[in-house]
């Protein structure tokens, strides 16, 4: 079978300390067929200078640069530039493994209904060293309401579909179906780690510009699998960086952002689908609770106590039964001091009340 062209889209802004090892991983996948854009976001750091550089006698490569737009307008500006029959997304500051393409490519000719396949996830240190084998599930917690084997209509072992690959990788199960009910509830992709069929991707769009900060990850996952069903690789084929200075979740002036952007998606997806969400009973109620009181808790911590209360009351409105919340809601009305002491004290009855917590 002739070896479909894969487009690779990398937005990066002032990574040049680490984006060689990521495009590295790329141009050494077993996979041959390949395209790489890396879209710099207005970098300062000689990102352009050191890619001339290092890979100038390499043809896959196509570099391209824009004013400082964001990340989502970095990927948008690459997937109109992609030309493959298959799109891969990365983080400039994230690497594969090198069969994650072979995998999944040939996942997705198995797997003909499905538009996109993800995988699981290594997490790695700043020093490069492994700290979870499996992270994906940790990252995302909507899998405790939703672990792979309940989330998928079918699923079939690896050696079914590709068996050298197999038996390299312990022949891990292939899961697909149509997850957009469970989506609604979070997250459960991971962006460095899907290829999407190009038809898909064009009919998803690009990403959203208007979750600025973080989020625009949930809302374009989401709408993927509102295009149909999907497919998981259950095997990790990254490698994340985790704890790194410039990672945009770690940084605390974000997370009101981060909590209104995820609030936003919710809401945005219900206004369009809300008859074709089916979920058990109570179970979107206490979804849409959860995200008033994140966005409640993280506007206290910003020192936002009138925009704290509102959503904190819309949480308890929609699901009384929600003790942190109310705890939250009354510190909101105490000074700062007074108010961090009724949280801390909150926390520490909690731990104690939490089997083994002494």
């Amino acid at each position: 079978m002739t070896a479909e062209l894969v487009s690779v889209v990398i937005p990066s802004y002032n990574r040049a300390y680490c984006i060689a090892e990521t495009l590295d991983s790329v141009l050494n996948q077993t996979y041959p067929t390949l395209e790489v854009i890396v879209v710099d976001d207005g970098s300062t750091d000689g990102t352009e200078a050191l890619l001339a550089e290092r890979y100038r006698s390499e043809p896959r490569l196509r570099y391209v640069r824009q004013a400082n737009g964001g990340v989502s307008a970095a990927r948008n500006h690459g997937l109109r530039l992609v030309r493959g029959d298959y799109v891969a997304l990365l983080d400039s500051d994230d690497s594969w493994h090198p069969w994650k393409i072979e995998a999944q490519v040939a996942c997705l000719r198995a797997i003909p209904s499905a538009g996109m396949v993800w995988t699981d996830m290594q997490a790695v240190d700043p020093d490069g060293v492994v700290t979870h084998e499996r992270y994906l599930t940790t990252m995302y917690r909507a899998y405790v309401r939703f672990p792979r084997e309940k989330l998928f209509r079918e699923s079939r072992r690896l050696s079914t579909i590709a068996p050298d690959l197999a038996a390299r990788l312990g022949d891990p199960l292939v899961y697909s179906g149509d997850i957009f009910s469970p989506m609604i509830t979070g997250n459960l992709v991971h962006t460095s780690t899907v290829l999407l069929r190009r038809e898909r991707c064009d009919r998803v769009g690009g990403f959203s510009l208007e979750l600025r900060g973080s989020g625009e990850d949930y809302d374009y996952h989401l709408r993927t699998c509102r295009e149909g069903e999907v497919a998981y690789l259950d095997a990790p084929s990254i490698r994340y960086q985790v704890g790194r200075a410039d990672q945009l979740t770690i940084r605390p002036e974000l997370h009101v952002a981060i909590a209104e952007n995820g609030l936003r998606t919710l809401e945005n997806a219900l206004a369009r689908d809300r008859q074709r969400v089916d979920l058990p009973p109570g179970v979107l109620d206490e979804v849409l609770a959860g995200k008033h009181a994140w966005v409640g808790e993280a506007r206290l911590d910003a020192g936002d106590r009138r925009g704290a209360r509102r959503h904190l009351a819309m949480s308890l409105r929609i699901r009384p039964n929600q003790p942190r919340v109310w705890a939250l809601l009354q510190s909101s009305f105490l000074p700062p001091a007074a108010a961090r002491e009724l949280r801390s004290l909150y926390s520490a009855v909690k731990r104690r009340l939490r089997p083994g917590g002494g």
